[in-house]
């Protein structure tokens, strides 16, 4: 059986890094990893533990990689790796370098990702996750996911135009669901697990209805009025949940 197009980048692209720099593993998370990955919409996330530090040869070295690929390989547009050292895989507020959205950033690997690699990352070269990342601290994710929604989600209801757009409302009201659960439950869900939330939590329906259709079907394009009806509630709905999330006491407390 042949390849599939994603399962082609992920094998050029790390034969291309192995080459370029001292590479100790390569692991794959997110949606790939946790059963939802939808060809074309999802993103590719990755990690490359290195040997060391990467100088700036090094960096931008993998900088022309990952260009070269999003040109000659379509699905590696979506393609985005975060490059550890290996001697500070136990520090979660390390910044790496980072290949995302087109360009290169320097950002620390959350308790989120960690987590994800920690119960089901995928090993496409090397050890896997288990083998050489140390286990989170006791509440560790709870307070990371406890602080992106106070300190990011909660002030980005304060601004309207963004909720018009689609990806605001898709991450946005996925997000808040999986925030949900992690903080009750201690567990990771999926995007796909996340829209059956919504629906518990009272979310507006026909607005859930139109995420499942874009990241599972084809969905009609919808006129601006109707966007603006669909951005006011989707920003009502996600602070109303959020306030309430973090008024909720921690279950270990």
């Amino acid at each position: 059986m042949a390849p599939t197009e994603t399962e082609h980048v992920l094998t050029r692209f790390v034969s291309e890094v192995l080459q370029a720099v001292p590479v100790v593993a390569v692991w794959v998370h997110g949606s790939l990893a946790m059963g939802d990955f939808q060809p074309g919409r999802s993103d590719l996330d990755l990690i490359a533990v290195v040997e060391g530090p990467l100088d700036a040869e090094q960096r931008s070295r993998l900088a022309r990689i990952h260009r070269r690929l999003v040109d000659e390989e379509p699905v590696a547009a979506k393609l985005h790796c975060s490059y550890m050292a290996a001697a500070a895989l136990d520090d979660p507020e390390t910044r790496h370098f980072t290949w995302a959205n087109g360009e290169t950033v320097e950002r620390p690997v959350t308790p989120v990702s960690r987590r994800e690699l920690l119960d089901g990352g995928l090993a496409l070269h090397g050890l896997a996750p288990a083998d050489l990342l140390p286990p989170l601290a006791p509440g560790q994710l709870e307070d990371f996911v406890r602080r992106d929604l106070r300190e990011f989600w909660l002030p980005a209801t304060g601004r309207r135009r963004v909720w018009l757009q689609d990806i605001w409302v898709d991450l946005g009201m996925t997000g808040v669901a999986r925030a949900t659960v992690t903080l009750r439950e201690g567990r990771l869900i999926t995007k796909g697990e996340a829209l059956a939330e919504l629906l518990e939590l009272g979310a507006p329906a026909d607005v859930v209805r139109d995420i499942r259709e874009r990241r599972y079907a084809q969905p009609e394009p919808i006129n601006l009025l109707r966007r603006i009806w669909r951005a006011e509630r989707t920003r009502a709905f996600v602070r109303r949940s959020i306030e309430r999330t973090l008024r909720e006491p921690s279950p270990s407390s």
